[in-house]
């Protein structure tokens, strides 16, 4: 089985606050490290009530002081919504503190709404200069040359490992040309998995970060002791897509006995949609699901997202998981 790693919204539930939210975070992320994860991200999103990392690299660095090897970092920093200088420095003192152990994912959505964007003060014509922003910010991680004179302290010369995130075939496409690795948000934009990754590894052209495309695709899993208990459990999830739908959002809510109680026929076939791909069940149902996952996208690495509203059957999901997978074996890495 390929490498697994866990991408982490640190959710609010309904009734707490971002504080107990990051808090249970730092838990899993110690407990990912002991069940053999390989990379624990976080990714930014703003104006949330049920999403705490909005200050990524600030929850990347509480994240990484709290654990010891397993890999941290972000899926991902919303690039256009930063200057890369700034990206370059926060990362680079990450890297600083927690040497050999930071990721820096790299995303072109805005990661909210439009009125949340103009409080960001962002241009939204930034999105298409990502490619350019992208290299920018690679050069302030490279090692200065002489003439430089504007550099990234800390930041320069710590060549922190970048990664580029995508749900459409542009990032594919950006990804390879460049010869990044790439990570597709399958989790909740199933249509172009299949095509972006065939776009990526044709296209891939080695650089000095990656000799050969390295992929990782992104699958809800939600494993429990039987297969009931986690279709229960998938509820919560099921009831955080309908809201999106209906763009209510709002914060984690409890599992339900019944989800067609809770969504219309048209909802339910909108979140179905998106949360096609999602491994639901016991031991042997997730083993059996991954396997067929792994084998139709030949991915390189699973990012699992579990997004449940008890905290000690998420760690138990995610326990689960890594025991199906045999940890993360000798696949190559990045």
């Amino acid at each position: 089985m390929v490498p697994v790693s866990i991408l982490d919204l640190v959710p609010v539930i309904l009734g707490e606050t971002p504080r107990e939210a990051l808090r249970r975070s730092l838990d899993l992320a110690q407990h990912a490290e002991a069940f053999g994860y390989k990379r624990y991200w976080v990714a930014e999103h703003h104006n949330m009530t049920a999403i705490a990392s909005a200050a990524t690299s600030v929850v990347i660095g509480h994240l990484a002081g709290g654990t010891s090897t397993i890999r941290v970092g972000s899926g991902g920093i919303m690039l256009p919504n930063h200057s890369p200088l700034v990206i370059a420095e926060q990362f680079g003192t990450l890297e600083s503190l927690y040497p050999g152990r930071i990721d820096l994912g790299l995303g072109r959505a805005p990661g909210t709404d439009s009125r949340t964007l103009r409080a960001l003060r962002r241009d939204p014509a930034r999105e298409h200069t990502f490619p350019q922003d992208v290299l920018e910010l690679q050069s302030f991680l490279a090692p200065a040359v002489s003439g430089q004179t504007v550099r990234a302290i800390p930041g320069a010369g710590t060549e922190v490992p970048i990664w580029i995130l995508g749900s459409s075939t542009f990032g594919a496409e950006l990804a390879a040309s460049l010869g990044l690795p790439y990570a597709f948000a399958s989790h909740f934009a199933p249509d172009a998995l299949l095509s972006a990754l065939e776009i990526y590894r044709r296209k891939f052209k080695p650089s000095k970060q990656l000799d050969q495309p390295y992929a990782m695709v992104g699958l809800n899993a939600v494993a429990a002791e039987t297969d009931d208990e986690a279709r229960y459990l998938f509820t919560t999830i099921q009831q955080s897509f309908t809201n999106l739908v209906r763009g209510a959002g709002g914060k984690l809510q409890a599992p339900i006995d019944n989800i067609d109680n809770y969504w219309t026929a048209v909802e339910k076939q909108h979140a179905s949609h998106m949360l096609k791909y999602s491994i639901i069940g016991s031991a042997e149902t997730v083993r059996k699901e991954l396997e067929e996952f792994v084998g139709l996208t030949q991915t390189d690495e699973l990012m699992i997202v579990t997004t449940i509203y008890n905290h000690a059957a998420r760690v138990r999901s995610y326990e689960i998981v890594a025991d199906v997978a045999g940890k993360w074996s000798g696949s190559r890495s990045t």
